[in-house]
């Protein structure tokens, strides 16, 4: 069974980096076939794709998020990392990993404010 967990803090200030670990068990993301992203949810809005990063370790973003954030792995821990820059109050979501297109994580609360 494979599981997913973020972490990171649930409160950031505007202007800071929100980073965001997700920590994969049951399945390596360094194996072939898979992709792993993060997506978001804003209170009151639909699901918002933010980016993936595949089993070599290339990212694909979208173009909303692109110039302010960064995927990046840890192998060794089966883990991969949000970075997103210069946050705003706008960027207060439930945030999800997920393996592409089967396993979610739970999910974890950000707020960004002063």
């Amino acid at each position: 069974q494979v599981q997913l967990q973020e972490s990171g803090p649930g409160l950031v200030r505007p202007s800071q980096t929100l980073s965001l670990t997700c920590t994969v068990s049951g399945a390596s993301i360094a194996v072939n076939v898979y992709s792993w992203s993060w997506i978001r949810q804003p209170p009151g809005k639909g699901l918002e794709w933010i980016g993936y990063i595949d089993s070599s370790g290339s990212t694909t973003l979208d173009p909303a998020f692109e110039s302010r954030t960064s995927i990046s792995r840890g192998t060794s821990k089966n883990q991969f990392t949000l970075h997103l820059r210069s946050v705003t109050p706008e960027d207060t979501a439930v945030y999800y990993c997920d393996r592409v297109a089967d396993f979610w994580g739970q999910g974890t609360q950000v707020t960004v404010s002063s």
